[in-house]
C-alpha cells in the first residue's frame, strides 16, 4: 500500500453511523480522510471512532488522523466570507450523530406533504402521506383516552372548578376527573404553568412508586424516581453521566433504536453492538453478549453498561424470564449497569407466551446475591395504549444506584429546571388510571381494550401481508409497535444503489415513499447484520386504511422487483 505523506492532515474521519455517500457530500474533498471514506460498515461499526482512527492508521500506513485543532478551526471560521458557525467550527459530535427515524426519508415526506397540501395536490400518485416511520399513534388517528383529556383540560382551565361554574362542569366532566384535577392542581401549587420540583411533582412520583409496587410486588421509593420529558431525555441523562471519557463503551442491541447511537456519539462514547437473532424471533443470547464485550475490551474500551429494549424496537421481540435472568447474571459478572428500556410494556400481543416482566421484578426475585446489580428502568406516556407522544412525559427509576450519582442526575435535571408539567400529569394518569367502581372506569376500559385489540390485529395482519411479498420475510410482533421485515433485494437493485452512493434499503424506502406516500425507515438506520436489508414500519395506520396501505406497498414491491430482475 502506498505510503502517505507524514505531514498530511486528515480533518474528518467517517464514524460508523454515517454512510459513505453522506460523508463524501458533507465536507470538501481536501478535508476528508481517504482511509475510511469507503471502508465497509462492518469494520467501522465494531470499534469506537477514536480506536478506529488508530487501527485504520496502521492499516493504511499513514500517521494517526487527527481532528482539527482549535487554532485550525478558528482559522477556517475566520476565512473571508465564512460564517463563524460552520461545519468546520461546530462540535463534530453533533455533526456525526444521526437519527434515522427523522432522517432524510422523513424530511422528504414533509416536502411531499406540503406539495399535497398546497401547490400541486394532484401532481403525485397518491393523496396522502402515511407516516409509518415513527411510533406516533395520534398522528395516525388513535383517539385519546377521555378521562385523560378531561383531567388535563380541567387542569389547564381551573376556572371550570370554581363554585360559579362547577354545576355546568359536572354536566360535562366525570366526577372522578373533577376530583383528580383538583388533587393535581393542589399538588402543583395551583397552576400547570408553574415550575415544579426538578425531579418531578412529589405526588406524581409517589403514584409512580405505587404503580411499580403493584406491578412488581416489590417496594419502590419515590426518591428513586425521576420524571422526564419522555423516556429519551432520561436515557440521555444517564448516558451523559455514564460516559466519563471517549474510551467508555455502552452495549446496545443491533438492530437498535437510533436514540442510543445518536446519544452515545453526542457524548463522545462508543456504541458496542451485540446482535439479536432474527431467525429466533430476534432473541438475545448471552453468548453473543460475551462475544461483544470481549471484542470491545480487546480494543481497549471500558464497557460500563448494557442496554436492553424490551419489548424490542425496531424488532418487536420480547424476552422470557429465563433470558432476563441470564442478562442480569451477565451484568453481575461483568460489573455492568443495566439500562432497561421498557416503554412498550403495555404493547404485548402474545401475553400467554410472552407476558411482560420488568427487569426490576426479575432482579428482585433473584435474591440478595444480585442486590449489587445497578439497574435503571425507563417508561413513557408515548406508547402503550396512551399514545400521548407530544405531551413529553416519562420517568426512570434507579435501583441500587449510588446516592451521589443520583445527585448528579438531579443536577442535570435542575439545569432544565423541570420536566413539562403537562407531561408529568400524563404520567400520573398513566400509572393511576380509573379503577373499577370509579365513574370513568367503564369508558376507560372500553377505550383501552379497543385500542389494544386493534393494535394486536393490525400487527398480525401486516406481518402476514409482508410475508406474502416476494423475497420478504417478517417475524411476528410479540410486542411494541413495529415490524422489521427483511428484504432479499435483487443484485441489480443493490448495484444501482451503490452506483447512486446509497444504501440499498435506503433506495428501496425512498422509491416506496415517492411512489406510494408510505414513509418507513431503512434498516441501515438501525444497523443490521452485514449483507441483510430491512425496513421498519409501524402498524399504526387505522384499520379502515389498512387495506389500502397494504395494497400500496404490495403493488410497489412487485413493480420494484420486476424492474431490477
Amino acid at each position: 500500500m502506498q505510503q502517505l505523506p507524514k505531514q498530511q492532515l486528515y480533518t474528518f474521519c467517517r464514524p460508523p453511523s454515517v454512510s459513505a455517500s453522506s460523508f463524501v457530500s458533507r465536507y470538501p474533498q481536501q478535508h476528508l480522510c481517504p482511509g475510511c471514506v469507503f471502508m465497509p460498515r462492518s469494520l467501522l461499526s465494531t470499534v469506537s471512532l477514536s480506536l478506529h482512527l488508530r487501527k485504520k492508521a496502521k492499516m493504511l500506513q499513514h500517521p494517526v488522523p487527527r481532528t482539527q485543532s482549535r487554532q485550525a478551526s478558528t482559522k477556517i471560521g475566520a476565512d473571508k466570507g465564512a460564517k463563524v458557525l460552520n461545519l468546520s467550527t461546530v462540535n463534530q459530535a453533533v455533526v456525526d450523530c444521526e437519527y434515522a427515524v427523522r432522517g432524510e426519508l422523513a424530511i422528504r415526506a414533509e416536502v411531499l406533504r406540503q406539495q399535497l397540501a398546497t401547490a400541486q395536490p394532484r401532481s403525485l400518485p397518491f393523496e396522502r402521506i402515511i407516516s409509518c416511520n415513527i411510533g406516533n399513534p395520534q398522528q395516525l388517528e388513535q383517539r385519546p383516552i377521555t378521562f385523560f383529556r378531561q383531567v388535563t383540560s380541567l387542569v389547564e382551565y381551573p376556572e371550570l372548578l370554581d363554585d360559579k361554574n362547577i354545576s355546568l362542569t359536572r354536566q360535562l366532566f366525570a366526577t372522578d376527573a373533577i376530583e383528580r384535577a383538583k388533587s393535581l392542581l393542589q399538588a402543583m401549587g395551583g397552576s400547570v404553568g408553574a415550575y415544579s420540583h426538578s425531579q418531578g411533582i412529589p405526588l406524581v412520583r409517589e403514584n409512580v412508586a405505587k404503580f411499580i409496587e403493584e406491578r412488581d410486588g416489590y417496594p419502590s421509593d419515590p426518591n428513586d424516581i425521576f420524571l422526564t420529558a419522555g423516556a429519551s431525555p432520561g436515557v440521555q441523562t444517564v448516558l451523559q453521566t455514564l460516559i466519563a471519557n471517549n474510551q467508555v463503551g455502552i452495549m446496545i442491541p443491533v438492530p437498535q433504536y437510533p436514540l442510543y447511537t445518536a446519544s452515545i456519539a453526542l457524548f463522545k462514547g462508543n456504541a458496542v453492538p451485540y446482535y439479536l437473532n432474527e431467525e429466533n424471533t430476534w432473541g438475545l443470547s448471552v453468548e453473543e453478549l460475551g462475544r461483544s464485550i470481549a471484542a470491545a475490551r480487546e480494543e481497549g474500551l471500558d464497557v460500563r453498561a448494557l442496554c436492553v429494549i424490551n419489548p424490542g424496537n425496531p424488532t418487536g421481540g420480547c424476552l422470557t424470564v429465563d433470558n432476563m435472568r441470564d442478562v442480569i447474571d451477565f451484568c453481575h459478572r461483568e460489573k455492568l449497569v443495566l439500562l432497561a428500556d421498557e416503554v412498550y410494556q403495555k404493547n404485548i400481543y402474545l401475553p400467554q407466551d410472552f407476558p411482560f416482566h420488568s427487569f426490576k421484578k426479575v432482579l428482585k426475585s433473584m435474591g440478595p446475591a444480585y442486590g449489587s446489580v445497578e439497574l435503571i428502568s425507563f417508561h413513557s406516556v408515548s406508547k402503550g395504549v396512551v399514545g400521548e407522544c407530544g405531551r413529553r412525559g416519562g420517568y426512570f427509576e434507579c435501583t441500587s444506584i449510588d446516592p451521589q450519582v443520583k445527585e448528579l442526575f438531579y443536577k442535570i435535571a435542575s439545569i432544565s429546571l423541570c420536566p413539562p408539567t403537562q407531561g408529568q400529569l400524563m404520567v400520573d394518569l398513566m400509572v393511576n388510571p380509573p379503577r373499577q367502581g370509579d365513574a370513568s372506569y367503564d369508558l376507560y376500559k372500553q377505550e383501552t381494550d379497543s385500542i389494544y385489540e386493534s393494535l394486536r390485529s393490525r400487527a398480525s395482519r401486516l406481518a402476514d401481508a409482508f410475508n406474502r411479498l416476494e423475497g420478504v420475510s417478517c417475524q411476528p410482533a410479540q410486542g411494541a409497535m413495529y415490524l422489521f421485515p427483511q428484504i432479499l433485494l435483487p443484485t441489480k437493485a443493490i448495484e444501482a444503489a451503490r452506483t447512486a452512493g446509497q444504501e440499498p434499503d435506503v433506495m428501496y424506502c425512498m422509491e416506496l415513499l415517492n411512489a406510494t406516500g408510505v414513509c418507513v425507515v431503512p434498516g441501515s438506520g438501525f444497523h443490521q447484520k452485514e449483507g441483510t436489508w430491512h425496513f421498519r414500519s409501524t402498524f399504526l395506520p387505522p384499520e379502515n386504511q389498512m387495506e389500502n396501505f397494504i395494497q400500496r406497498i404490495s403493488e410497489f414491491h412487485q413493480e420494484f422487483m420486476d424492474r431490477y430482475r
